[in-house]
């Protein structure tokens, strides 16, 4: 099982490796229609320890980049107004128009009904993507500094052939200081469409994942990255092939031995604003599966994977039990797709009061 450092031994218990972008969101709108936006910070790892902050009240920092200039002031204020530690931002000169470097811009639109959610992603040489091999002390952020679990993902290394390499070295410098390190694949066709696709993806991904104690995804993710698959599955949560899922998060962690926690979300779509979810985990060759949450109503989907994965890691850090590690995570992403932004406004009394069956009744 995981081997997690003591609290009392650490600055942070999590620290993310990943771009962070401003989501420019339309509301109950359409991108190609609007007249004006609301403003969230989010991006795929950066999601995670901001949840694991202001949820879960845990001691978190983003590793990241910033063009300076004032869309980076503003994400560095979101940032901050999330509790994630910021000492570890690197702030990138800005030569006045974008060209050498700039902040991301993601559109999205949640979707309704038969619409689905769109993400419209403006990151084309953002300071992020520029990240390169040197640009972070990693003694000083794992050794002296210190954190009980480092997370990033396949957003992130995918931006770049240099961001590849960066978490690789992150990987290996925070597993050199005892480090729980995880990995959610997170596959995004429109970041490797142009660079080789799957072919690509699975190059990269393979390599990425022997450094990592916990692999996160959904079937597309392991599928798209590494190449394995889930057999029979029928679509439908009520009628899921359990089995399937067993043998395939069974083989990714039989396939790469230092992989001891394997996790899948299970999730149904039925429109865009009608779920089915659930998650299955795989830990000393067991699996622990979660409670189903079928037809879950969806205010905005973007996040929900990044929840379940900062409350499987608050379910490890704080109890090391596999089954509460779940059982977190899908609370906490049920309940983060209840809200607007690609971060979760749920607190720790509302998810574990979700675990324990409560209702939508209205509190007084």
């Amino acid at each position: 099982m995981l081997d997690i450092r003591e609290k009392s031994t650490c600055k942070f218990d999590q620290i993310s490796l990943g771009e962070v972008m401003l989501r420019l969101d339309p509301g109950n709108g359409r991108i190609k229609t609007a007249r004006r936006f609301s403003v969230w910070e989010g991006g795929g790892e950066y999601n995670v320890a901001r949840g694991l902050r202001k949820c879960f009240k845990l001691n978190t920092a983003i590793i990241t980049a910033l063009a300076d200039n004032e869309t980076g002031t503003l994400l560095e204020d979101l940032i901050l107004q999330g509790g994630v530690d910021t000492s570890f931002i690197k702030w990138v000169p800005y030569d006045g128009i974008g060209r050498s470097t700039r902040n991301g811009l993601n559109f999205t639109e949640r979707g309704f009904g038969v619409r689905g959610a769109l993400g419209v992603s403006d990151r084309a040489n953002t300071a992020a993507s520029q990240i390169k091999r040197g640009d972070f002390d990693w003694d000083k952020i794992f050794g002296e500094a210190g954190a009980r679990w480092f997370h990033t993902g396949g957003i992130f290394t995918a931006l770049s052939p240099t961001t590849a390499e960066v978490a690789v070295d992150a990987l290996k410098a925070a597993k050199k200081y005892g480090v729980v390190t995880s990995y959610d694949l997170n596959y995004r066709p429109s970041l490797w469409r142009d660079i080789g696709g799957h072919e690509k993806a699975r190059e990269v991904n393979r390599e990425i994942v022997k450094y990592v104690d916990v692999c996160i995804g959904n079937e597309e993710d392991f599928t798209a990255c590494l190449g394995f698959e889930v057999e029979g599955n029928d679509g439908t949560l009520k009628k899921l092939n359990i089995d399937g899922y067993k043998k395939m998060v069974g083989a990714v962690a039989r396939e790469y031995g230092n992989i001891k926690v394997t996790a899948s979300t299970l999730r149904t779509v039925r429109t865009a604003s009608v779920n089915d979810w659930s998650a299955i985990c795989y830990a000393d060759n067991t699996v622990y599966k979660a409670p189903d949450y079928p037809g879950l109503e969806i205010f905005d989907r973007v996040g929900g994977g990044d929840s379940f994965a900062s409350g499987l890691i608050y379910g490890f850090l704080t109890s090391g039990d596999p089954q509460k590690a779940v059982d977190y995570g899908t609370a906490h992403g049920a309940l983060a797709m209840t809200t607007p932004g690609d971060t979760s406004m749920a607190s720790l009394k509302e998810v574990e009061k979700l675990m324990k069956g409560a209702g939508a009744r209205v509190e007084r």
